[in-house]
């Protein structure tokens, strides 16, 4: 039974009747368009119409773009939809998740490394009042899964760490601030990623613990963010074999993710925790999905077994019917189907959607002022500096000196886009400090030097900032080399030839691969901010303020040397 005075939607009679008055005028196929939450291409007309909105959908994600360009995406959007659109966004790290322009704040796990959850606030408003500044209304944030395992190659740094209690109290001040911008979040991934060591993006992934061990980790995180008032939750692809048992003594071997799972959905996040909101699945292009059942069922059945929203599509068109010829056959029952429009709506009408005029949803273009604006860039550069953690320096080579490190072999570990910017931008920074920087270039057999002589005599110290990037669709993210059958002088061989600095920008875990490094700072994020503090500290003119949110070591000791 659904509350809708209850928390989260707190709906008063006006409302309440405008919920029920909407589904009782709704045709069948408006009914089943408004369950689906498709990803958008094109601001162009004629898509937007043809491709989106003829479908009756119920909400709509847009990547990152051009501030304008989705401001106007979205308004047009809003100006034609019968009903107001849930309009998502990936507010993770930034306004950057809605708009090109926006700040980037930074990583989670970049604010958990601040020990200070006010600096998660920061992010929150940050992320969602840029957000709404171009339309956005429903945050894809906070993530609060927990970093249980250093070798998982999804969670990483966009979690807040592997403390629990952090985990919590920064879950809550995202939130916090997302509701004073009146931006309803989505706490992902349900029931919790980051147990196992594999990414639901390309198999179902696995929440291994107890139900004890869950209710003492996990379930404390979602109970107290639902406590605090939540207004939706994304199931991720994860299952959860001790709570499927729990709920279900005949539960299959095989694994079912929770987006397909009543046990979870219903028995734990309804029952258990007492959710009463909207349950939107995670993308359901993910293998993690796609792969449990004939995608024909899994459809219509994800709505069956407890989701009120279907994110993503292989082909808008065929899920929709197969939703619609689901829903005929009996595959996705009238009462849930009810249940979940009655959700739907009641969210809607939570941010007072129904009550505004279509025009004035989205904002007028003089709210873009705030995308990207000085004093949230000052409060980015404020909790980059907060961040930055040495992790260890046992050769006591801190502060770099440019007299006697002059000469450094600046290495950038990583191909990803944003590579070439960071190798840039720590060239310039080394060499305003008064080094003399050399590149790193791989080896091939026309510039290969090997000897140990040369290469002393040509550099003072070796620096590596590795950027290996947390993405999705990657088995890991640990560290490779161009070894050139090991005489290259990419691989840490000269650790006893030359000193050595290490600094990773995004994965905090690179230690285990290069336990020989005896200086190691984790940065957790990339940005210029980011880069600015690394060499502000490691020059000795700012303190290392950083706390490690998570085990550096890996759990393995003689790492700490």
């Amino acid at each position: 039974m659904i509350d809708l005075r209850a928390k989260p939607f707190f709906l008063n009679d006006e409302d309440i009747a405008w919920v029920e008055k909407t589904i009782a005028r709704m045709t069948e196929v408006e009914k089943i368009g408004q369950l689906f939450v498709p990803i958008g291409y094109s601001g162009d007309p004629e898509y937007l119409d043809n491709a989106l909105l003829s479908y009756h959908i119920g909400g709509v994600l847009y990547r990152s773009g051009l501030a304008e360009e989705m401001r106007e995406t979205h308004r047009y959007l809003q100006m034609k939809s019968k009903i107001p659109l849930l309009i998502s966004s990936n507010l993770e790290a930034g306004g950057n998740g809605a708009a090109l322009e926006g700040t980037y704040y930074g990583q989670q796990m970049q604010v958990g490394a601040t020990n200070n959850p006010e600096n998660a606030y920061n992010l929150g408003k940050i992320a969602c009042r840029e957000g709404r500044a171009v339309g956005i209304n429903w945050a894809f944030a906070p993530v609060v899964d927990i970093d249980m395992n250093w070798r998982n190659p999804i969670t990483n740094n966009r979690t807040y760490g592997s403390d629990p209690a952090l985990v919590l109290a920064c879950g809550k001040k995202y939130m916090q601030a997302a509701h004073e911008e009146n931006v309803a979040v989505s706490i992902k991934h349900f029931p919790g990623d980051g147990w196992d060591e594999v990414d639901q993006h390309i198999l179902t992934s696995i929440n291994g613990l107890s139900c004890e061990e869950w209710d003492a980790t996990f379930g404390t995180v979602y109970q107290g963010l639902i406590d605090a008032g939540a207004m939706t939750v994304m199931a991720g692809h994860i299952a959860m074999p001790a709570y499927q048992k729990h709920f279900n003594a005949d539960f299959p071997a095989e694994l079912i993710p929770a987006s397909l799972s009543p046990e979870l959905l219903g028995g734990l996040l309804r029952g258990k925790l007492g959710f009463n909101g909207l349950i939107v699945t995670d993308s359901t292009c993910m293998v993690g999905f796609s792969a449990a059942m004939a995608r024909e069922q899994a459809v219509p059945y994800s709505i069956e077994a407890g989701c009120d929203m279907f994110l993503f599509n292989k082909d808008l068109p065929e899920d929709f019917a197969f939703m619609l010829n689901g829903y005929r056959k009996g595959l996705l029952s009238e009462r849930r189907l009810r249940e979940a429009l009655q959700r739907i709506l009641a969210t809607k009408a939570s941010l007072g959607l129904h009550r505004k005029p279509k025009v004035r949803i989205v904002p007028e273009p003089d709210a873009l002022e705030i995308v990207g604006c000085d004093d949230h860039a000052r409060l980015a550069r404020d909790c980059a500096e907060q961040s930055v953690t040495l992790v260890k320096d046992t050769q006591h080579l801190l502060p770099l000196d440019p007299l006697k490190h002059r000469r450094v072999l600046l290495e950038i570990l990583g191909d990803f886009p944003s590579s070439p910017r960071i190798q840039e931008t720590m060239r310039t920074l080394l060499e305003a400090n008064g080094f003399k920087v050399e590149i790193y270039v791989p080896e091939n057999f026309d510039n290969a030097k090997f000897d140990v002589t040369s290469f002393r005599a040509r550099y003072d110290l070796v620096f590596y900032v590795a950027n290996i990037e947390n993405t999705s669709n990657m088995v890991t993210n640990r560290l490779s080399w161009h070894t050139f059958w090991g005489n290259g002088n990419n691989v840490p061989w000269f650790v006893r030839e030359r000193p050595v600095l290490f600094a990773s920008v995004a994965n905090p875990y690179h230690l285990v691969d290069v336990p020989m490094i005896k200086t190691y700072i984790n940065c957790y994020g990339n940005s210029d901010f980011t880069l600015s503090a690394l060499m502000e500290k490691v020059m000795g003119r700012q303190a290392f303020c950083g706390k490690s949110p998570i085990d550096p070591f890996c759990g393995k000791d003689y790492l700490a040397y």
